[in-house]
């Protein structure tokens, strides 16, 4: 039944752009299709609301393994409208009652739309993470020798000691990271920094002390990557990813979520 229906929203793009790619499915396994309205194009699929809706999203979203796998059946579908035209990405888990609420937001934002997508053409995402090393733990004290200072009070120095060098080695790569994120943002367009990633999501137990997203002209990549390995070394590990569809420079954060 239609009611039970309702309208995911990927990405747009301006008009005219090229169609979807073939075989090309979403989060459902549903179709990727467009909406055209005001110049602009959605990139929507159908969803089951009893999936999709409010209510079950609010549930779906503590999953970490369903997150994971529409997160990237989401970023597939961006990836590919970006591949051809230049692209707006919606964030995650956008839906609409139908399409006739998606065309009363192009008309309604036309405006703003046009503007974000003037910013992003021809430019790429780049993502930059840096790590340095942790300070090991202060071991546990030994047993105190004759006339040397009681173990608790050994133990508190040791701690201190090693909280201070904690503190000296992080405030040195973060001084380290910042001199990075500027270098690097004076050749991108644009550049943001990202809260640093839990050691679970990023799989290192090394402290993440950059995690900086960068908006540079297709035409500037390369100058881009050298510059990243320029700035590598110096005690901080530094790692590239991308070029990416801009998300951290376009993504469209408003939108009215499982609306029946």
């Amino acid at each position: 039944m239609a009611a039970d229906l309702g309208t995911y929203l990927y990405a747009i793009a301006r008009e005219p752009v090229p169609p979807c790619p073939e075989g090309l499915t979403g989060v459902a396994g549903e179709p990727v299709r467009t909406v055209a309205g005001s110049g602009l194009v959605a990139y929507v699929g159908t969803v089951p609301l009893d999936r999709f809706g409010e209510e079950p999203l609010r549930r779906s979203m503590e999953d970490l393994d369903w997150l994971g796998a529409t997160a990237r059946a989401h970023d597939r579908v961006v990836a590919a409208v970006a591949a051809s035209a230049p692209t707006a990405p919606v964030r995650l888990v956008t839906v609409y009652s139908g399409d006739e609420q998606v065309r009363d937001l192009l008309e309604e934002r036309r405006a703003e739309f046009l503007d974000v997508l003037a910013r992003v053409a021809g430019r790429e995402e780049w993502g930059v993470k840096a790590y340095a090393e942790p300070v090991a733990e202060t071991p546990e004290p030994k047993a105190a020798n004759s006339g040397a200072s009681s173990p608790g009070t050994a133990y508190l120095k040791r701690r201190q000691a090693g909280l201070h060098e904690r503190e000296r080695v992080w405030r040195e790569a973060g001084a380290r990271a910042m001199e990075i994120h500027r270098a690097l943002s004076g050749i991108a367009v644009a550049g943001r920094l990202h809260r640093a990633q839990d050691p679970q999501l990023s799989g290192r137990r090394d402290w993440m002390v950059l995690n900086g997203a960068y908006l540079v002209d297709r035409d500037r990549a390369g100058e881009f990557r050298r510059a990243v390995d320029r700035l590598r070394g110096r005690g901080l590990q530094v790692e590239l990813t991308g070029p990416w569809a801009p998300y951290s420079f376009a993504v469209l954060e408003e939108g009215r979520h499982g609306v029946a």
